[in-house]
């Protein structure tokens, strides 16, 4: 077998054809790099078109609607909150993991798709959900505890993908953790509806049929298989995003059978003020000037009592 040893100016060997290889490959890497086929082009144009920031839906009410966008956030488990069972973890947002085969998309994704929660609680495309109907509702319409429903990516480029998940088996289930996986599909079929329960058990049928409130703790739950949504921060992913946590569909239940901090979430509306992007990031509001006078006037009776 040949092999140079020497660099193609030195004329020994096939040096004439070696000079003529590197000629064709510069010219094979500027024709792709003009037109954008370069894998680190690709990878760039994901980057950008995913992490463009969106606007979700302002709510007037302080309740879910169809049609609204949302973004699903995890609040994690307190590092200091003994009672829990579950490792330290911070919180989270339900985001868009596409594969390789993703970078040769054009101008939206392509199913599937993964998802996965990354600890980026802006909202952008990778993270902003649509809450669909299923069941004929109008947009605009409330939604309520117990109501099916889907959950689609925006318009554009995220492709209206359907978020989706099975029973788990031999051939198809979560990398890390092997439980029931949870993906996006470009059809709408039964495997895609959800619901939201109330998050307290003791208190979930009476619940049942009620509104749901925005920003509110609650269960997302499959309909399907009847386990809910979950973020899994002991099974990490290493995506082209960074380190993301690994999302399954499987209720972890505690010793009086509630379920854990891993299945909580937060279907997070838009925030009407400039000062957050969402509305749990949102300020507490300042004291009135009422408020202030009532505290001066107690420190002072406060002050004439000690004298």
């Amino acid at each position: 077998m040949y092999l140079n040893t020497y660099a193609p100016s030195v004329r020994i060997g096939n040096w004439n054809e070696d000079v003529s290889l590197e000629e064709e490959q510069l010219k094979d890497f500027l024709y792709k790099k003009e037109r954008g086929e370069l894998l680190v082009q690709k990878k760039n144009h994901l980057k950008i078109n995913l992490l463009k920031k969106t606007d979700l839906s302002i709510t007037v009410d302080g309740l879910l609607h169809i049609g609204d966008v949302v973004m699903l956030r995890n609040p994690g488990s307190e590092r200091l909150n003994l009672n829990s069972i579950d490792p330290p973890q911070d919180q989270s947002t339900l985001v868009i993991t596409p594969d390789e085969s993703a970078f040769s998309c054009g101008s939206s994704l392509k199913a599937p798709c993964g998802v996965s929660a990354n600890k980026n609680l802006v909202p952008s495309v990778r993270s902003a959900f649509v809450i669909t109907s299923v069941d004929g509702s109008p947009p605009g319409e409330i939604l309520r505890y117990g109501q099916k429903f889907a959950f689609r990516t925006t318009e554009g480029f995220a492709g209206q993908l359907y978020l989706s998940s099975d029973h788990k088996s031999f051939q198809k289930s979560a990398k890390k953790s092997r439980l029931q996986e949870v993906n996006l599909t470009d059809h709408c079929s039964y495997l895609c509806f959800w619901e939201i329960v109330y998050f307290d058990p003791q208190l979930r049928l009476e619940y049942e049929g009620y509104p749901v409130p925005a920003n509110a703790k609650v269960l997302i739950n499959h309909c399907k298989t009847g386990h809910c949504l979950a973020v899994l921060g002991k099974y990490i992913l290493w995506t082209e995003f960074g380190k993301e946590y690994e999302v399954t569909a499987h209720t972890h239940l505690d010793s009086h059978k509630a379920e854990r901090d891993v299945n909580i979430w937060y279907v997070v509306t838009g925030n009407p003020h400039e000062t957050a992007p969402t509305i749990l990031e949102r300020p507490a509001p300042l004291p009135t000037v009422a408020l202030r006078e009532k505290d001066a006037n107690d420190q002072k009776e406060c002050s004439k009592h000690e004298i």
